[in-house]
């Protein structure tokens, strides 16, 4: 392997090569004394501590007590919490620096769904963003954090987020930690963290199952039988952890009975009998175990749809799972997978005749999915390549104003142009009432937004203007200009844009 020089980073066979073969010479001249790994310190002349000497006089003036100044160990030292640095994000580690804790918490917990992507890409910036944490924060803040990550279906970086903060700080955390691990295929980590305390553990069930997985069957039906007579454990519970701990004894028995509530463990041991259940009505987060092999093609369409739908899921993944096989059947998920996959074909072609016939029903689909903007951004650069007619040219200027390349769309007629315009920030009067109530945004003097903006901590402007967003999706055209306004005040312009083309291209309300 080539050593990155640049970087300062040696390959670790080459440490230990020089480690193990110090230059000869240098052991023949001091063999009688032992080698140093860093050889200047042996040239260092030997130094003698310096006297004490007290600073307090020999005796007291007075004998009254001094004033002793207590504080707690290591709070000199903001902690700084989250997974993306402050250079990627564009957001200062004072992000949430004033707000109060138990109110941040609380508005991240009542967010909904945001409906625009660009808003699901702040949402998901704000609750990644490497920060210090708010006044007062206890571990309340940063679960709200990671609820809000496993609401929109972000396994993998809720369950990064956990690590972060220590599955054995406290009961609240080792459910969350232990469901993550349950959906992601990992529940080894979160057993072996119950097994070390066992006290955090969520219940005996989860102790039950962990022990069992590590091979201690004994254990495992001591706890099972220790629940049954304390009666800790609800009786669908108990059911299902009998027929885990002994299958051989239930072959003929009939299908447990449904859950009466999502429950990660419940679903992973339903699963181990042979019983999986459905996640399509279940909470998105349980999308993520319908990703995995055991899964069929169908039901990890579905999963990647629903999670590709909040941003959870790459849009490249998603594409992957689409293309993994033709469809043997027709109707609802397979009618979109094989549009997308004749569209896909088209492209390759390099029909123009081709791409003009599938792109609107490819499109039609996607967008009644909540997909058109994982579609425009795989298929928009490879759209332009083509001089396609009527109706398809004006889906392709659709698809590119969706797309990252989003100030290169260039309008079909000159009836289109407002969204042209504003993709480049300079919208006209425009003709309906959302139009004008973006142009206004974009019209206001970004100094006056900002200065109403300042006397609140950056990260609690920032959740009211997502807020304000979602209104606006749903008609509040006066909320919608003021968050475009904030976002503008705040050096957002891309999610300003981005966020306003959607408005007006998807039609989320």
């Amino acid at each position: 392997m080539r050593t990155n020089v640049t970087s300062g980073l040696v390959h670790p066979l080459c440490v230990a090569l020089f480690w193990v073969a110090p230059p000869v010479m240098a052991q023949d001249a001091v063999s009688d004394q032992p080698l140093s790994v860093i050889d200047w310190l042996d040239n260092q002349p030997a130094t003698q501590p310096a006297a004490l000497v007290p600073e307090e006089p020999d005796v007291a003036k007075s004998g009254s007590v001094s004033v002793v100044t207590v504080a707690p160990l290591g709070t000199d030292v903001a902690r700084i919490i989250g997974l993306v640095p402050a250079e990627v994000t564009g957001l200062p580690l004072t992000l949430w620096a004033g707000g109060n804790a138990a109110s941040l918490a609380r508005q991240i917990r009542t967010m909904p769904k945001p409906h625009l992507p660009a808003a699901q890409a702040l949402f998901y910036t704000l609750l990644l963003a490497e920060s210090h944490a708010p006044d007062g924060a206890g571990d309340d803040f940063q679960q709200a954090r990671v609820d809000a990550l496993m609401r929109m279906g972000a396994l993998e970086p809720a369950l990064e987020m956990l690590e972060q903060t220590g599955p054995a700080t406290n009961a609240r955390i080792m459910q969350r930690y232990l469901t993550a691990t349950l959906l992601n295929d990992t529940e080894a980590r979160a057993c072996a963290a119950i097994a070390d305390a066992p006290h955090l553990a969520p219940g005996y069930a989860s102790r039950v199952f962990c022990a069992a997985r590590s091979g201690d069957w004994k254990t495992a039906d001591l706890l099972l039988g220790t629940a049954r007579a304390l009666d800790v454990i609800p009786s669908h519970e108990i059911a299902a952890l009998e027929r885990f701990l002994g299958p051989d004894l239930f072959e003929d028995a009939a299908s447990l009975a449904r859950l009466p509530a999502p429950d990660a463990l419940m679903f992973r041991v339903y699963e181990a009998l042979g019983q999986p259940i459905s996640t399509k009505t279940w909470p998105r987060v349980y999308a993520n175990a319908d990703l995995r092999d055991v899964a069929g093609w169908k039901a990890q369409i579905e999963a990647a749809e629903r999670l590709a739908a909040t941003g959870a899921l790459s849009d490249n993944r998603l594409l992957g799972i689409y293309s993994a096989r033709r469809p043997a059947a027709s109707g609802g998920v397979w009618d979109r997978v094989s549009a997308v996959q004749r569209f896909e074909t088209a492209l390759r072609s390099g029909s123009t005749d081709a791409v003009a016939k599938t792109l609107p029903i490819a499109w039609t689909r996607m967008k009644s999915a909540g997909l058109a903007v994982p579609f425009s951004t795989l298929f928009a650069p490879d759209v332009t390549q083509f001089d396609l007619p009527e109706p398809a040219r004006s889906l392709a200027y659709r698809m590119i104003l969706l797309s990252p390349d989003y100030e290169k769309a260039t309008p079909p007629d000159p009836s289109q142009a407002f969204l042209a315009d504003l993709a480049i920030g300079a919208p006209g009067p425009g003709a309906t009432d959302a139009e004008r109530a973006v142009a206004e945004a974009f019209r206001r003097d970004t100094g006056n937004a900002a200065a109403g903006a300042s006397s609140e901590p950056l990260g609690q402007v920032l959740l009211q203007g997502l807020s304000d967003l979602q209104a606006g999706t749903g008609g509040d055209l006066t909320k919608f200009t003021q968050a475009l306004s904030v976002l503008r005040a705040l050096g957002l312009e891309d999610t300003a844009r981005r966020a306003a083309l959607q408005f007006l291209i998807l039609d989320p309300a």
